[in-house]
């Protein structure tokens, strides 16, 4: 019997992927481990690897092809000794409604662009099947298996509701006796109506991308559904600047091979302060507040259609070269789509900075299920005052967006104190 090859959940978030390039083709011996295509997400290119070995048969969805559905089948593989004539068998099996893609039309499944995320499609079947798999061989999709081993539930009980007795994810969260992600209940809504345009000259349409989508909707959620509140304040960063100017003189002039940035110093005084104040390293959940007993930073990292935020990892115990590296390097692969899924997913507390391009302050957008995220502005001089008497200082103003659910105003406030005096005083955090 074919075994269906199904488009993977390479990210919590991702509901449909584009089918970027086929690297085995029809004909080719495929081993587990091999390599077989490369997937774009809503956040980067990742390679995937076959699960099950035999002979690649049919490709059922061509490279190029965008918004293919998580779950559908996008190829069919013949186990040893199985003739080609196994796939017609499968073809008339599998013309049931419930079936993702037809291998008569391999077309991409196009999901709507509604304000809430759809269900991943094809995850139920009309009625569960038996795991026949012809034999003690149990057939599963990459992502079940791993949730399979990572929650230590034998795949041999579970029922596959997926083509031929295939065990998918929804199988495995309905043994964990958790319900699948659906949206949220209650009226449709309605798509926006386009908006008036009084020019004669028509605007130009530009297709949402998977990532823009995912942007959308999980800000709006974040926006609707997180009650924000925000705190700023002014730092001054004269002794920063001297400091960098020290450090960087010093790299060059030792071939140390660091060049420090104001960002890094930002990270690294994040960190320090999560550590002084922990109760401000937190998530909320309905059930009980998270407190999180690592320190990773998510920084905002602009790429071509959106963002991403890769994350220095226990942050806190980095020093400002090692964060200056790790940093360039993330970027890089960032708007390279390289990163991995590890390297983008989780993070305890997020920075955006947008002071290279000017920007005196801003108030970002919390991003959850983290309960703050530090806005960072340009650093300027400007009038202050000393003693009674006007000066010259150079200063940057930082606003804390907080989840109030979880933080408080007063903790808030103590954090923005800590931030303050650390960035001040730069020589703590070389300590």
């Amino acid at each position: 019997m074919p075994i269906p090859i199904t488009m993977p959940a390479l990210s919590p978030t991702m509901t449909e992927g584009n089918l970027a390039k086929w690297l085995k083709a029809e004909g080719d011996q495929v081993s587990a481990g091999d390599v077989i295509a490369e997937i774009e997400t809503d956040k980067a290119t990742m390679e995937v690897e076959a699960v099950d070995e035999g002979i690649l048969a049919k490709i059922l969805v061509n490279e190029g092809t965008e918004g293919v559905a998580v779950n559908s089948v996008i190829a069919l593989l013949l186990e040893e000794g199985e003739e080609d004539s196994a796939l017609d068998g499968y073809q008339a099996a599998d013309s049931a409604p419930a079936a993702p893609v037809a291998a008569s039309a391999p077309a991409a499944v196009k999901a709507a662009p509604t304000a809430t995320a759809a269900p991943p499609p094809a995850v139920t079947a009309a009625s569960p099947a038996v795991n026949a798999s012809g034999g003690d061989r149990v057939k599963v999709s990459p992502l079940a298996r791993r949730m399979a081993q990572q929650a230590g539930i034998d795949l041999a009980s579970v029922n596959g509701s997926g083509p031929h007795g295939r065990v998918v994810k929804a199988d495995i969260e309905a043994a964990l006796g958790q319900a699948p992600a659906v949206a949220a209940a209650g009226p449709a809504q309605a798509s926006a109506p386009r908006p008036v345009v009084s020019s004669t000259v028509a605007p130009t349409e530009i297709p949402h991308t998977n990532m823009r989508r995912v942007i959308a909707r999980r800000l709006t959620e974040a926006k609707q559904q997180i009650p924000h509140f925000y705190l700023s304040l002014d730092c001054e960063v004269d002794k920063l600047l001297e400091m960098r100017k020290t450090l960087n003189q010093k790299s060059v002039k030792e071939d140390l091979g660091y060049k420090l940035s104001v960002n890094d110093f930002v990270i690294r005084t994040a960190a320090l302060t999560l550590r002084k104040v922990p109760d401000a390293n937190v998530s909320w959940t309905d059930d009980v507040l998270l407190k999180h007993n690592v320190v990773d930073i998510s920084i905002a990292v602009s790429i071509e259609g959106g963002l991403i935020t890769p994350i220095i990892r226990n942050a806190d115990q980095k020093g400002l070269a090692a964060i200056s590296s790790e940093m360039k390097d993330l970027a890089g692969r960032a708007r390279e789509g390289k990163l991995m899924p590890e390297e983008f997913q989780g993070g305890t507390f997020s920075i955006s900075n947008l002071g290279m391009f000017g920007v005196r302050e801003f108030a970002a957008v919390i991003n959850p299920p983290q309960s703050a995220i530090l806005a960072v502005g340009r650093s300027e001089e400007r009038a202050v005052v000393r003693d009674g008497a006007l000066a010259i200082a150079t200063m940057m103003t930082v606003t804390l967006s907080v989840d109030h659910r979880a933080v408080d105003g007063a903790l808030g406030a103590q954090y923005l104190a800590a931030f303050k005096s650390l960035i001040e005083d730069p020589l703590t955090m070389l300590l």
